[in-house]
This record gives structure tokens, C-alpha cells and sequence, in this order.
């Protein structure tokens, strides 16, 4: 159920390892003696039926463990997977039952699904095992704030009801940062004031950080008003202030940023990269807005006759110019962030509502995918 809901990939060990073996393949003749009798398979075995299955897989949002770390060494195993994937532990789920009740209810799987495995012997070693090997487990997690121990009597729907309570409230808690990229008249205004309202983001625009010390008549503003004027770009220390400035006055009171009109150039993506580090965040997503060259003529041109007119909006000519000028830095940037499967591309024409509903799901997989 947790598969389905939140798109996992499940990595069950115990079926792992019975795959194997009904395969009849060479780890599985290995550990078929030891799985019967209630046993654990050693680590390295372990290790490698994981690694198959993690290479394989690159669809899901993330990956559902049972069955392990089931031992002090399996933990710091999983650490290890986890530092390759470049992910961490969400969340650790202990279902809790009486011995007896799980006696009962692997008495009755063996009925229906013939395992051999599941005889009362068998169970009563495993059970003790469970007890002297996995629980003290629990000590190596012990201050992590990982462990969630869940009440696995009732239901089925009742059981995943508990478990989904809490996935769903650390999904919550998950920032997300993104950046709006595209042409002038893409867009990016309009859809990144929609994204930051619905996921709870702070919009950080660049030009409207300028705007504020041009209208507040700052020694900054004064600076920065004959390069706005022309849609050129301010030297970088100006803008770092402001966008350092405005993350300390607003962080913490929201789930991530979307950037606006930053970065525009390679250096400006560093840039960005470093100022989110000194605060434990990255980049998560790009949404470049794809619009075609006449369009964003015709965008502009009607812009620049109501009070949403840019400065570099008054002519045709300064209008290309700025298009061009854009052109010249962004496939360097854009470049960059695909080198780390960042981008996603968006059709950026039609109603707005159409173009926001096509940016909505490659964001919510982001999100999921931050597990």
C-alpha cells in the first residue's frame, strides 16, 4: 500500500533472497539452508542482492525497506547505500505485536501461501532472534528522531492509516527550492507567484529586491536604477546582499524559495549553489518555460502598454535586445543544472491556468522524490 501510494520501490530482503532461490541461482543455493531454518543470510549476500536491485531502478520516488538493517552492521551498511544514493532515512516504522499474535498470524500464511518456513519452530527462533538481535537495533537510532513505533493490531486499512499520518507529516516538512527560468514575457512572474502560494514558497526576485532600494532611495537603488533601466546586468556583489539579505529575514517561516530571475548567468548559478549551502539547502528543480520568439515579442509588446511595462519594454529594438541578451547567458546556466538533472521543460504557451497545471506534477514528484 505504501508502494502504491507513494510510489517506492520495495526492497524486502526475506523475498529477495526467496527469489534466488526458487532460481535456483548461486546465491540462492547458498542461503536456501539457512533462510529454512530460520536463519539470516550474511552481509554481503545481502549487499549485493541491494545493489542489483537499486541499479535497476529509476522510476520511484524513493525506497520502502523491510526486513532491513536487521543488525548493528546492517546499519551502518544502509548509511553507506544511503551516501551513494545521496539520500537519507526518512522515517523508521516498528509495527508492534505480541509474539503470540505473530505466531498466529504466520501459522495462517503458511497456510495460504506454503511457506515452508513458517512452522512454530522455525517462528520461535526467528521470534527470539527478532528479540536478541533486532530490537537492541533500535539503540543505534536510538536519538536520530527516526523511530515511530506503530500499533500493527486491527485492519489492514487501519494499520496503513497510522503509517501514512506520518509519512505524510514529514512530506510537509520537506523544503524545496526551485528556479524560475525562462525568457522576459515567458511567464515566470505570473506562474512563480501560483507555485510559491500553493507550496508554500518565498518568491525571491531580483529585480523586485531592486526595485524596493530604487523606491526606497538607497545609495543601492541609486546604483542599481541605470542598469535596471536598460535590463542590463548589476555587478554580482550587489545582488548577493540583497538575495543574503532577504533569505535571513524570511527563513524558517516557510517550506523553500523559488528564484526569479536569478541566476541569469554560470556564475551567478555558483553563486546560488554557495549562498544555499551556508544554510544545508540546494537547488531541487529548474522549470525552464519554453516560449517561442514571436510570442514573446507579442507578450511584450502588449506589456508595454499597461503598468506592468518594463523600462526595456518602450521599443522593439530594446526589446530584442533584451531577448538577446538573455539568449547569450542562458544555455550556459541551463546547461549546468542538466548536468544535474535539474531541469524539467515546460510548454510555456497557452492560458495560464493550462501552463501552471503542467509545472504542478513535475513539482510534486520533486517532492516526493526528496524522501
Amino acid at each position: 500500500m505504501l508502494m502504491s501510494h507513494y510510489n517506492l520501490t520495495y526492497l524486502s530482503t526475506g523475498e529477495l533472497l526467496r527469489k534466488e532461490i526458487k532460481e535456483e541461482t548461486m546465491i540462492g543455493k547458498k542461503v536456501k539452508e539457512q533462510i529454512e531454518a530460520g536463519g539470516l543470510a550474511d552481509d554481503e549476500t545481502i549487499v549485493k542482492l541491494i545493489n542489483k536491485v537499486i541499479k535497476n531502478q529509476d522510476s520511484s520516488d524513493g525506497f520502502l525497506f523491510d526486513g532491513f538493517p536487521r543488525t548493528y552492521v546492517q546499519a551502518y551498511i544502509l548509511d553507506g547505500l544511503f551516501i551513494r544514493l545521496q539520500r537519507s532515512l526518512t522515517r523508521i516504522f516498528i509495527l508492534e505485536l505480541s509474539d503470540e499474535e505473530c505466531t498466529n498470524r504466520l501459522l495462517q500464511r503458511a497456510k495460504e501461501q506454503n511457506r515452508k518456513d513458517d512452522n512454530k519452530e522455525v517462528i520461535k527462533k526467528r521470534l527470539t532472534e527478532y528479540h536478541e538481535k533486532t530490537l537492541p537495533l533500535l539503540d543505534f537510532y536510538k536519538n536520530t528522531g527516526l523511530l515511530t513505533y506503530i500499533d500493527a493490531g486491527g485492519t489492514t486499512e487501519e494499520i496503513f492509516s497510522r503509517i501514512k499520518h506520518y509519512v505524510d507529516e514529514d512530506l510537509k516538512k520537506q523544503t524545496m527550492n526551485l528556479v524560475m527560468f525562462g525568457y522576459p514575457g515567458a511567464g515566470m512572474t505570473t506562474q512563480a507567484n501560483k507555485i510559491a502560494r500553493e507550496f508554500d514558497l518565498t518568491t525571491i526576485s531580483t529585480r523586485e529586491l531592486l526595485q524596493k532600494e530604487v523606491d526606497n532611495k538607497t545609495p543601492t537603488g541609486a546604483y542599481a536604477k541605470p542598469y535596471m533601466d536598460k535590463g542590463l546586468l548589476l555587478p554580482d556583489e550587489v545582488v548577493i546582499r540583497l538575495i543574503e539579505k532577504k533569505l535571513m529575514e524570511t527563513y524558517g517561516n516557510n517550506r523553500g524559495y523559488i528564484f526569479k530571475g536569478y541566476p541569469r548567468t554560470l556564475v551567478q548559478a555558483y553563486i546560488l549553489d554557495g549562498i544555499l549551502k551556508k544554510m544545508g539547502e540546494t537547488i531541487n528543480l529548474v522549470i525552464n518555460l519554453n516560449v517561442s520568439y514571436l510570442e514573446l515579442m507579442k507578450r511584450l509588446d502588449e506589456r508595454s502598454r499597461t503598468k506592468r511595462k518594463m523600462p526595456y519594454d518602450s521599443s522593439a529594438t530594446r526589446i530584442i535586445g533584451r531577448l538577446e541578451e538573455h539568449e547569450n547567458y542562458s544555455e550556459e546556466v541551463l546547461k549546468y543544472y542538466r548536468e544535474h538533472n535539474q531541469v524539467i521543460e515546460i510548454d510555456g504557451e497557452g492560458v495560464i491556468d493550462t501552463v501552471y497545471e503542467r509545472i504542478k506534477e513535475p513539482i510534486n514528484r520533486a517532492i516526493r522524490s526528496l524522501r
